[in-house]
């Protein structure tokens, strides 16, 4: 007998979107976007709670939904490669997973609307883009075959979410964007890249079919000095945005220590090609994002808040 779909969901959401897990890494997103906003206009308070909680489960469920339609974008790669995912395996189906989407959207669109209608044209450009996006511009052939530019489109979509995140503070208080605001749009956009070429490095014995991976790609040396390069310029740009915020020297130790940190496993990894080492540079690419928002926008904002 087949189990309900609450528990497959369940199931599902471990594999493929653990919702325990993001809504730290999504939480420290979306509360740095609107701290890094409000910074920058010169304020030493936070949003109301209220509106910091629907900015989370609007930027958390916005992530889902992104999920889902990838589901749908890639389900014949899936099929054919990764016989072992939910949906190929028929732990849940598309269909289901198409329902799930609607109520989640219903939901988010309904409380935005009813709670700050004004945030409705932004959130509909992250949805316009998320459209373009689930139909690979229209040129999914040419995509696939120039990586830099499928990369780089897909990313896009990170600062654009922060453009409707920052919009909780902007927005709703009536002011234009801080000018700033374009550095920290800049790291998210470079954090994107961070997670992407850094979950797909893969030790040799565990490359997979049809399954893209960097190493395999660029070779083991050429893809982890790619990471390696991401890593600089996003750490340049953090460091641009807190000068930009005017953040004290603190900032700067702090971003160039967790860039030595995360350097640690790529050297492992260069060393010794093991899975081990591989999900470590996995890790140190969460823990890199993750840093880096709290460190150029949560936490200055909090050490404010406790002044």
């Amino acid at each position: 007998m087949k189990a309900s779909l609450l528990k497959r969901f369940l199931t599902y959401q471990k594999e493929r979107y653990p919702f325990l897990a993001y809504i730290f890494l999504i939480g420290s997103f979306s509360f740095s976007a609107i701290a890094f906003s409000r910074i920058c206009r010169g304020q030493t308070t936070f949003v109301p709670l209220t509106t910091f909680a629907l900015c989370l489960f609007d930027t958390l469920t916005l992530f889902f939904i992104l999920r889902i339609l990838d589901e749908f974008k890639d389900q014949e790669d899936d099929r054919a490669y990764r016989s072992y995912l939910p949906v190929p395996r028929g732990l849940i189906s598309l269909t289901e997973l198409k329902y799930i989407g609607i109520v989640t959207l219903i939901l988010q669109v309904g409380l935005t609307a009813i709670f700050f209608p004004s945030l409705l044209y932004l959130l509909g450009v992250v949805y316009a883009y998320l459209f373009l996006m689930s139909k690979e511009f229209f040129i999914r052939a040419w995509l696939k075959q120039n990586q830099f530019w499928y990369v780089t489109t897909h990313m896009l979509i990170i600062p654009l979410v922060d453009f409707f995140a920052s919009g909780f503070d902007w927005k709703l208080n009536h002011e234009p964007a801080p000018s700033g605001l374009i550095f920290f749009f800049a790291v998210s956009f470079m954090n994107g890249i961070v997670l992407e070429i850094g979950r797909k490095i893969k030790p040799p014995d565990y490359e997979e079919p049809g399954v893209l991976s960097y190493t395999f790609q660029l070779g083991t040396r050429r893809a982890v000095m790619l990471w390696l390069g991401i890593l600089l310029v996003t750490l340049v740009l953090a460091i641009l945005a807190s000068y930009v915020a005017e953040h004290t020297f603190y900032a700067y130790f702090a971003l160039i220590l967790v860039f030595i940190i995360c350097l640690i496993p790529a050297i492992m990894f260069l060393k010794h090609q093991t899975k081990r080492n591989a999900k470590l540079i996995e890790y140190s690419s969460a823990l890199w994002t993750f840093a880096m928002y709290l460190i150029i926008g949560g936490i200055p904002m909090l050490i404010s808040l406790l002044k």
